[in-house]
C-alpha cells in the first residue's frame, strides 16, 4: 500500500508503457477474418506517407512485411497479441496495403505415397 505522498513503484520498468490492445486497433474488438498463426503476410505496396491514415502499428507491418513473414512473426515484432494483429491486418487488407495467404490445407498435399516413390527412385540413381 503506498501512501499519498510515495511514488508508485512500477516493478518492470523494461515493460514501457501499457496501451490497451482495443485503443491500438481503434475501439475494433474482433476481426473479419481468422488467419492461421502461419498464414504469410507481404506487403503489396511499400510503407505509405504518415498523411494516409495509417496507424503506426500498421505502418510497421508494412515495413516487417517487404518479405513473407508468418503472422505468428508479425505479433512477435510488434510484441502485440494476435488478436489485435488480425484486427490491424484487416484494415490493411481492405486498402490493399498487404495480402495474407493461409497455408495450404493437408488434403490438397501429395499423398505420402507419391514422396515414398520419389525417395525410392533417388535411392535407385
Amino acid at each position: 500500500m503506498t501512501m499519498p505522498d510515495e511514488e508508485p513503484v512500477w516493478l518492470d520498468d523494461a515493460a514501457g508503457p501499457v496501451v490497451r490492445p482495443y485503443a491500438v486497433t481503434g475501439g475494433r474488438a474482433k476481426p473479419a477474418n481468422s488467419f492461421n498463426v502461419v498464414a504469410l503476410v507481404l506487403s503489396t505496396r511499400s510503407a505509405p506517407p504518415s498523411e494516409v491514415g495509417i496507424a503506426p502499428e500498421q505502418a510497421k507491418i508494412i515495413h516487417l512485411c517487404q518479405r513473407p513473414l508468418a503472422l505468428a512473426e508479425v505479433a512477435a515484432h510488434l510484441s502485440l497479441p494476435l488478436g489485435t494483429v488480425r484486427v490491424l491486418l484487416d484494415g490493411l487488407i481492405a486498402q490493399g496495403f498487404v495480402q495474407v495467404n493461409d497455408p495450404r490445407q493437408a488434403a490438397t498435399l501429395p499423398d505420402d505415397s507419391v514422396f515414398e516413390a520419389l525417395i525410392n527412385g533417388l535411392r535407385q540413381l
